[in-house]
């Protein structure tokens, strides 16, 4: 790997540098995206070791002790409003005499927060805000610190970096299009996403767009990098033309050595792959079925049970702390995740077993060697071997943790849920080549109508959380396999109706709600949601579905993630991913008008003017030895594994690094589709 690739490694610990050079003798206080970026960088045990006394939440329900002078909170939103209102909080029922505070968010964004546009000297916000927390203190001559760190990188592999602080980021979609033009005069109207510019956006999401943009810029300022960017997608466009326009990012460019590629991809264009149970992964099995963490976004909760000689009966609940899939001290622990994360189901199960069975030997344990299938039982018995040596256990804990992940999610009850999902995918699939869109919908009514009982008995039996990712899995396939006229318009919106209607009906019946429901229908129990709420609600998630099968339509080359079947072969999915990549290593290294190039300005003008003249050669996303895919929205395990397997088919030198805003599992497409606030997410403020 590249020398940049080594020292972009050390980046995201790096950011966090500041942070620990702070917390000796502090309590510190953290939000929870913050705290899901240090536990994928080492997590609490680093601040224990700089010296900090305690680590407790950011809520206003915390407070230091009587004997505890000094704090340092960690957010990773705009200081004022809700997040002004918790530090005052905190400090009003503490004694500190020294605080310090870090934000994600610059200060250069911090003035736009306040809406002042010029440029001003030094950082008032921050200075401003040191005063308030000395008052808060009860003593001027108490001390405050306001600073600006980066901590958003969660490293989750080397290759792979998500920005939890980002989680909720998603681009737009049709029905935020309409909200955005409602407010403009009728000759200002926007006609596609594509036309959207930064300036008509809500002032939250632009705040949020530029903190991502300058959380990069950070990142290309510390391998000393100067990138080209790229864009696919009209929220891609956005994000690539403010890392393009960055004021601090035009010097780095002049004196950078390094060179790279940045491609943004707006995950909107391909829901197929995002909702997809065909992966044949099982990271994504493991986080689909397993708990999650509280207050995380990625990681899970692995039951530690059965390293104990525990009973499990009601008592022990909540006793022992859970495991997890973050695994930062052992090397063995790391590269076995690596695999389970990007390997095919299969390989990754062989994987835990033989690092079960190595771990087992180096410690002399009476292992039974067994090939064949991998069960799940089989791993259990295999950690149950260490629970009575506690040198072991210790030193193995993380290949354990990530064995014990294996087996609980290979044993899950929902499980056989994941399967029938499949299996209605590839119908639907085929289903979608042979009929036209209504009859396809028309498929899915006995699904919603079958589990009126609404009991759930039987384990394979889909839900309507379930059935709505289905939904999804159509819709975003649905405008290239039935292209249909008016007439056949009209049918689709009569089937529709029809859903709806059997949809609303399995709401008003559900004798409880899941977290989607509850924020699909704005209720949080089956008591308050009344007929029109659950009717209103899926008429909405109805108009956003429409929206998801115009998604791709201003693309030219990857207007289509579906190849019809041609009688001899079946119907199959095109991951637009790598569409996209094969387009980006093809070796005649041709012009893709989808792949846009993001440049300063002036300088293309200038080409421009002299192309009558010489052959300019455009930026193209291969010319460089790095290059980096930021999937907007989410990217899948599976996805990683893709993106492999189309760079060494194409034996490029090309080192590709994905970043994205977090890693998806199907059930979270819906929450990222249907809830309200894409334009207006939360700042803290």
């Amino acid at each position: 790997s590249s020398a940049v690739a080594i020292v972009l490694v050390s980046f995201p610990g790096q950011t966090w540098e500041k942070v620990l050079s702070k917390v000796k003798k502090a309590v510190v206080f953290m939000d929870d995206r913050c705290l899901e970026s240090l536990h994928w960088n080492g997590g609490a045990a680093l601040l224990f070791e700089a010296g900090a006394r305690n680590i407790k939440q950011f809520s206003s329900f915390e407070a230091g002790g009587q004997n505890e002078p000094k704090a340092v909170f960690v957010v990773s939103t705009v200081l004022k409003g809700r997040t002004a209102d918790i530090i005052k909080d905190i400090i009003s029922l503490s004694h500190f005499q020294y605080c310090v505070v870090f934000t994600t968010v610059p200060h250069s964004i911090h003035l736009l927060a306040n809406n002042v546009t010029t440029d001003l000297e030094g950082n008032p916000v921050f200075e401003q805000f040191e005063e308030k927390l000395c008052e808060w203190m009860g003593d001027m001559n108490y001390t405050a610190e306001v600073m600006h760190a980066p901590v958003v990188f969660a490293p989750l592999t080397q290759q792979l970096h998500l920005l939890p602080a980002f989680s909720e980021l998603f681009p737009l979609l049709e029905v935020d299009l309409e909200a955005i033009n409602e407010k403009r005069p009728e000759k200002k109207r926007f006609g596609s996403l594509m036309d959207v510019d930064m300036h008509s956006l809500p002032p939250e999401l632009q705040i949020q767009i530029k903190s991502l943009a300058s959380a990069l810029n950070a990142l290309f300022e510390f391998i000393s990098t100067r990138e080209e960017s790229f864009s696919v997608g009209p929220m891609s466009r956005l994000i690539a033309g403010e890392l393009t326009n960055h004021p601090q990012a035009k010097n780095r460019r002049k004196s950078a050595p390094n060179k790279a590629s940045i491609v943004f991809i707006d995950r909107t264009l391909d829901l197929t792959g995002a909702v997809g149970h065909h992966g044949d992964n099982l990271v994504e099995k493991i986080l689909s079925v397993l708990p999650q963490l509280p207050g995380h976004v990625t990681d899970v909760q692995v039951d530690m049970l059965e390293l104990t000689h525990l009973k499990q009966t009601t008592d022990t609940k909540g006793i022992l702390a859970p495991g997890c899939l973050a695994q930062n001290q052992s090397a063995t622990a790391r590269l076995l995740w690596e695999t389970m994360l990007v390997a095919k189901q299969k390989e990754a199960v062989m994987e835990v077993r033989r690092q079960l069975v190595e771990a087992a030997s180096k410690e002399n344990l009476p292992i039974k060697m067994s090939l064949g299938r991998v069960t799940a039982e089989q791993l259990c018995s295999y950690v149950q071997l260490f629970r009575d040596s506690w040198g072991a256990l210790e030193s193995h804990s993380g290949v354990l943790q990530l064995g014990l992940a294996a087996a609980q999610a290979l044993r899950h009850p929902a499980l056989p849920r994941w399967d029938a999902c499949l299996a209605f995918e590839r119908l639907l699939l085929q289903a979608l080549g042979d009929s036209d869109l209504a009859e396809v919908l028309k498929q899915l009514l006995p699904l919603i109508k079958s589990s009126e009982s609404g009991t759930g008995s039987d384990s394979s039996e889909l839900s309507v959380d379930d059935l709505l990712v289905l939904l999804v899995c159509v819709y975003s396939m649905a405008k290239e396999a039935c292209p249909g006229g008016a007439d056949e318009e009209k049918h689709v919106e009569k089937v529709e109706n029809e859903l709806i209607g059997a949809l609303t009906l399995r709401l008003a019946r559900q004798t409880s709600l899941s977290p989607l429901l509850q924020e699909i229908t704005g209720v949080s129990g089956p008591e308050e949601l009344t007929v029109e709420r659950a009717h209103s609600a899926l008429e909405n998630v109805f108009e956003t579905l429409r929206g998801v099968s115009h998604a791709r339509d201003h693309l030219k080359n990857f207007s289509s993630v579906y190849t019809p079947s041609d009688g001899a072969h079946q119907a199959t999915y095109r991951p637009l991913l790598k569409q996209v990549l094969e387009e980006i290593f093809h070796p005649d290294r041709r012009e893709c008008p989808d792949v846009e190039h993001m440049s300063g300005g002036l300088t293309d003008l200038l080409k421009t003017g002299f192309s009558m003249f010489m052959k300019v050669t455009r930026p193209h996303p291969s010319d460089h030895p790095l290059l980096f895919l930021f999937l907007v929205g989410g990217v899948t395990p599976s996805e990683l594994r893709l993106i492999r397997e189309v760079v060494s088919t194409h034996k490029s030198c090309t080192q590709v690094l994905v970043m994205s805003t977090r890693l998806l599992r199907p059930s979270d497409v819906p929450h990222l589709l249907f809830r309200t606030d894409r334009l207006k997410p939360d700042i803290g403020v």
